[in-house]
């Protein structure tokens, strides 16, 4: 049962901290619109047939995935999920059937042409169990397409003491090890990204209008800030400003079809 509370508080530190950046997250999160982007591109190299029957997308935000599948594949029937159910506002256009709450426990539909997701899987504790629920509703041949985070994740944070981390960060050689039978691993990518930026408060507020600090649990006194800022700077500063690494791995799955 304790196990359960903690969990449950991070998911609601977690819920708090996206809602807080919801109105700039769009904007300010061009990695991770990137990121889907390429998720999408990484897919459709795969020539899937379409139309897509039933598609389901979790962790879908403020749209940058859905947007772009929905630009790139016929899909008959959408249902999307995300943590924060204010996104419901932001995907309308696309779908009508949105399931807000952790994707660990929201109604999944059956029979599934594609499970989708970006940016969201390294907020998941149980990822081995997650991917077994995951493929207990694809249909036969049909096809996982994920996006997490890497190991080296904002390491310049991480190096610094911070807790903000999410708990499953993975390299893409951890993921032959952690589908489930029946699952094909088509295509595992990693590619790291740096942003830059002039000072740790910059680095700071982006992190805020993206609401990925969602992890941390204390609040920063201003000599705290003080102190962050000097270490920064101190470390990592070079001539071209802060760097601040994103490590971006793309997943591609297909699960098998039955035996006749």
């Amino acid at each position: 049962m304790k196990d359960l509370a903690l969990r449950q508080t991070d998911q609601n530190r977690i819920q708090q901290s996206f809602q807080r950046g919801l109105a700039t997250y769009h904007s300010a999160a061009t990695c991770q619109a990137s990121i889907a982007a390429r998720l999408v591109e990484e897919l459709a190299g795969h020539n899937l047939s379409t139309p897509l029957a039933k598609v389901f997308e979790f962790g879908c935000g403020t749209g940058h995935l859905t947007n772009a599948l929905c630009a790139t594949f016929e899909i008959d029937q959408l249902t999307l999920n995300d943590l924060v159910p204010d996104c419901r506002g932001f995907v309308n256009e696309f779908s009508q059937d949105f399931r807000p709450g952790p994707v660990e426990s929201v109604a999944l539909p059956d029979e599934l042409s594609l499970i989708c997701s970006a940016s969201t899987i390294q907020w998941v504790d149980d990822v081995r169990g997650l991917l077994q629920h995951l493929a207990n509703h694809l249909r036969a041949g049909g096809w996982l397409a994920l996006s997490g985070f890497g190991t080296r994740q904002f390491r310049e944070l991480r190096a610094l003491g911070s807790t903000a981390d999410a708990p499953s960060y993975l390299d893409a050689s951890d993921w032959p090890h952690l589908l489930p039978a029946g699952l094909e691993l088509l295509t595992a990518r990693q590619a790291p990204h740096t942003m830059w930026f002039d000072t740790a408060l910059d680095v700071l507020k982006h992190l805020r209008a993206t609401g990925v600090n969602g992890a941390a649990s204390s609040k920063w006194t201003t000599r705290d800030l003080r102190d962050f800022e000097s270490r920064y700077a101190a470390r990592f500063g070079t001539p071209d400003g802060l760097p601040l690494t994103y490590d971006p791995v793309w997943v591609i799955c297909r699960k098998a079809n039955a035996v006749s």
